[in-house]
């Protein structure tokens, strides 16, 4: 019932704190810059994304920066060692169409397989899904892995368009989850 749901530009909270059974997301703030930097700097994260930069000093601090200046971005926090593995964010909220993506996401290489990204995005779709009927995940055609763990998300594939990335337009798969009931 799209009454039932809140107007999503004056009540959804881009930067909640949110906690599941092995994660804390949190606001990203200036301070976790190094802490993010210690992940962010492993190649291997990056040899499947379009932007390959953001392993190198110049290429991650635009990065970190761009997640600051979103008002949008989290950080994700092992809860158990209080470790940040990784960030993501929430971006291209439109609250006419009641939709909202969830992106820029990446988390340290030795939780890949854990299921830590299902948990992380789980938290962030569950925080979302009463202000937007519609959640969109912007997956370079070459990111495998990424389009593998949308599928095992639920996110089905919407259709192929190019995004710009770093200046240059790059093939991305628009994959969606509905929210609505």
């Amino acid at each position: 019932m799209q009454a039932a749901h809140s107007n999503p530009r004056r009540d959804f909270d881009p930067q909640p704190v949110l906690r599941g059974s092995r994660l804390l997301l949190r606001p990203l703030v200036a301070g976790d810059r190094d802490a993010l930097w210690q992940v962010a700097r492993d190649p291997l994260l990056w040899d499947q994304h379009p932007d390959k930069t953001r392993c190198d000093p110049e290429g991650f601090a635009r990065f970190f920066q761009a997640a600051l200046d979103s008002g949008s971005a989290l950080a994700v926090v092992d809860a158990r060692s209080d470790r940040v593995i990784g960030s993501s964010r929430y971006y291209e909220l439109d609250a006419a169409r009641r939709e909202v993506a969830i992106g820029y996401t990446f988390i340290a290489r030795e939780y890949w397989g854990s299921g830590v990204n299902r948990e992380l995005k789980r938290l962030m779709i569950e925080h979302a899904a009463p202000w937007v009927d519609r959640i969109w995940f912007h997956v370079g055609t070459g990111n495998l892995r990424s389009r593998r763990a949308m599928e095992k998300i639920g996110a089905s594939a919407e259709f192929e368009a190019q995004r710009p990335q770093n200046g240059e337009m790059v093939d991305f798969i628009y994959y969606a989850i509905d929210t609505a009931p």
